[in-house]
């Protein structure tokens, strides 16, 4: 089969492989579509810190936003599995530890996580193998574009979860990329009144589109009271213009890393009573994904600028947008063009 494949920094190139086989207490799904995303390119260029604590090394098969069919099954699992459409969890624990016994495998000791760390083989490519425990399955009216958003709406939802928000409340989020976008829908559905603040102008223009009237850059940024914060951008100085912004006694929720430490002072954390949250990873937030999708509470579709073959994920990942596309900020792979 083909697959993409990094083979040292800054080069990937499409290759042939063996197809992966349905391991004891696996299946291999028939990938229909993967999203191209941050961490994708941090592996691509050589950024991405496990490659210095050797949680990942090249060669690295990347892709672990991805929905497909479930083409064969291993010893061990319910043959009622094949040929449903399904996603999975990227995190992958030991399913012993007590963290994972509790439910927090995302944070397992000996996590692997598909397509970025411990040589989980990812779906930028035809098949992929996956554990039928990080199975999720999905309805017929989730169509393939919203199936490979569920991984990222389940980040953007445990965001939401996060800022214990209730409806009427008022929620700023830093960022206009995919995380920013998808949390501020998330909250709509939740009637949060969300606000986003970006820079982008034509992801500006894109959040306005989607009907969010709360868009702003630093310059125009109202002075309103803000009960939760989710910083879910990458420049370092956010966090702490986060902390800034908060009301008293409210939370602020980071989603979003920068390539440089970022410096706050708990101090200020301290004496306003603000509550802060990290979020890694959405495996607790893919299944109301799913379900948001398919009630059509979150339409997330139109953050998909376009979507193109295998062979044109290193021009993606390059940073070279696809000819004809669209506002959206994501960029879809189809393996079996």
């Amino acid at each position: 089969m083909r697959a993409l494949i990094f083979t040292a920094p800054g080069q990937a190139e499409v290759q042939d492989v063996e197809p992966p086989e349905a391991a004891p207490g696996e299946v291999v799904v028939d990938v229909e579509r993967a999203g191209v995303c941050g961490t994708d390119v941090e592996l691509f260029t050589g950024a991405m810190s496990y490659f210095a604590t050797g949680r990942a090394r090249h060669p690295l098969r990347p892709g672990h936003e991805w929905c497909g069919r479930v083409s064969a099954v291993g010893a061990g699992v319910e043959r009622a599995w094949l040929g449903r459409r399904v996603t999975g969890d990227t995190m992958l624990g030991c399913g012993r530890c007590a963290r994972c016994r509790a439910g927090r495998h995302h944070v397992c000791a000996d996590l692997a996580e598909i397509g970025i760390s411990r040589g989980r083989a990812g779906a930028l490519a035809e098949q992929v193998a996956v554990p039928a425990r990080a199975l999720h399955a999905l309805p017929e009216d989730v169509d393939e574009t919203l199936g490979a958003l569920v991984e990222p709406g389940g980040n953007a939802l445990r965001a939401v979860r996060a800022t214990g928000l209730e409806p009427g409340g008022r929620l700023l989020i830093f960022g206009t990329g995919t995380i920013g976008l998808l949390t501020a829908l998330f909250a709509r559905a939740r009637g949060i009144e969300a606000h986003l603040l970006g820079r982008d102008p034509g992801e500006l223009d894109l959040a306005r589109a989607l009907g969010f009237a709360g868009v702003w850059t630093r310059s125009t940024l109202p002075g309103l009271a803000w009960h939760a914060v989710v910083d879910a951008a990458n420049a370092a100085e956010l966090p702490a213009l986060a902390l800034d912004l908060v009301e008293p006694a409210g939370r602020v929720v980071f989603i979003g890393l920068a390539a440089a430490p970022s410096m706050l002072d708990s101090r200020s954390l301290v004496l306003r009573d603000v509550t802060a949250v990290g979020v890694l990873g959405g495996s607790a937030g893919l299944a109301g994904a799913i379900s948001a999708y398919a009630a059509g509470d979150v339409d997330a579709r139109p953050l998909v600028a376009a979507t193109v073959g295998l062979a044109g994920t290193v021009d993606v990942l390059a940073g070279r947008r696809p000819p004809g596309a669209g506002p959206g900020p994501k960029i879809h792979i189809d393996p079996r063009r």
